[in-house]
């Protein structure tokens, strides 16, 4: 079933909402956005935007931008090194702070995001997802989302798509703001940053269908 918006909030508030706050994020936030492009090109090189096709509203494929947190080192075949190779000290510092995803803030004037949405993963997961897990793409992914504020990537992927798809079915301006001001408590606490035992978050390598109580 496509989703159609529940109120007038998701349908005439919620974008010209996130299009005016990422616009002020990015003017109060450009000294920032500033300095940390020149410590990406002096710590880890050219070039400082790492730029990824991420599937958006209704799996339409976008370039997601951030800023680069590893290294481009490759073994002796040419293939990229692992993750926890790659990922340097400054680009875990980095992504910790999660100023790495500053220049995310574009895709969200450019309409690719939302502020608040599920958040976009990578291309080659669309077709891991069961019916129950795909409707995270029935509306516009998000700089942060129930997810991130709820273990973030310390939780693991079933549960991540459940906040994913409850946000779906319950989108309100009071349920954004407060999504909004966890992500900034979660933020300064670093919460969450990557699953137990990894750098990063682990692959999804799909699930079956299970029953929804």
């Amino acid at each position: 079933m496509k989703h159609k918006p529940y109120g007038p909030y998701e349908k005439y508030i919620k974008r010209p909402q996130d299009f005016f706050c990422a616009l002020l994020a990015l003017i109060a936030m450009s000294p920032v956005l500033l300095i940390v492009a020149i410590l990406v090109r002096v710590k880890l090189g050219a070039p400082v935007i790492f730029k990824q096709e991420r599937p958006g509203k209704d799996g339409k494929i976008f370039n997601l931008y951030k800023f680069r947190s590893m290294t481009s080192e490759t073994d002796e075949n040419g293939d990229l090194l692992p993750d926890e190779m790659r990922l340097t000290p400054f680009g875990k510092k980095l992504r910790s702070s999660s100023l790495d995803e500053l220049p995310e803030l574009f895709n969200v004037l450019k309409g690719d995001m939302a502020v608040v949405g599920p958040r976009p993963l990578l291309v080659k997961y669309l077709d891991r997802y069961n019916a129950h897990q795909a409707r995270r793409h029935e509306v516009r992914p998000g700089f942060t989302g129930l997810a991130q504020v709820h273990g973030r990537n310390a939780i693991d992927w079933e549960d991540k798509f459940d906040w994913d798809v409850k946000y779906v079915d319950h989108i309100k301006f009071s349920g954004d703001w407060k999504i909004i001001f966890q992500t900034v408590k979660t933020v300064l606490k670093r919460e969450g940053i990557s699953s137990a035992g990894e750098s990063t978050m682990t692959e999804f390598m799909g699930r079956q269908e299970k029953t929804k109580l």
